[in-house]
């Protein structure tokens, strides 16, 4: 059995997890089964390790704020005919701790030991915190 790994990804142009629900709950960003989709240039080396129960992790303004299981990987080819990597996910957005993290470019991989708690049942719904206060809050270590 494949070790777990995780995938974690700058939400660039979203301002909430709202937001990230939205566009994905848009035609553009689904396939023709529903799911949504993450178009990437890169194929993950780690495949296997990804599609054993892995998630994308997504960091919206400077916070890991909530992650989704990927389901599969398809290829796809763009309109500039380049081979790329379209990530199936799972439609459920679930909210974690919010936990600082630096711009950076493309995908990393994310060890599930450093991959942010999932969120209580329930607190998905509570407001949540402007990005700055939860990013102070995070750098403190309160959240």
């Amino acid at each position: 059995m494949a070790t777990v790994t995780h995938l974690i990804k700058l939400s660039v142009g979203t301002d909430s997890v709202e937001t990230l629900a939205a566009w994905q709950a848009s035609a553009p960003a689904r396939g023709a089964d529903g799911l949504p989709r993450h178009v990437t240039r890169m194929w993950p080396r780690r495949e296997a390790e990804v599609l054993a129960g892995g998630s994308i992790y997504w960091v919206i303004k400077g916070l890991i704020q909530c992650r989704q299981r990927v389901l599969a990987m398809e290829r796809v080819t763009g309109g500039d005919g380049t081979e790329r990597c379209a990530l199936v996910l799972d439609p459920q957005l679930v909210r974690t701790a919010g936990t600082q993290k630096r711009p950076f470019q493309g995908w990393r991989y994310l060890s599930p030991e450093d991959a942010p708690r999932d969120l209580p049942e329930g607190r998905e719904a509570e407001d949540s915190l402007p990005p700055e206060l939860a990013g102070a809050l995070a750098e403190i270590g309160v959240l």
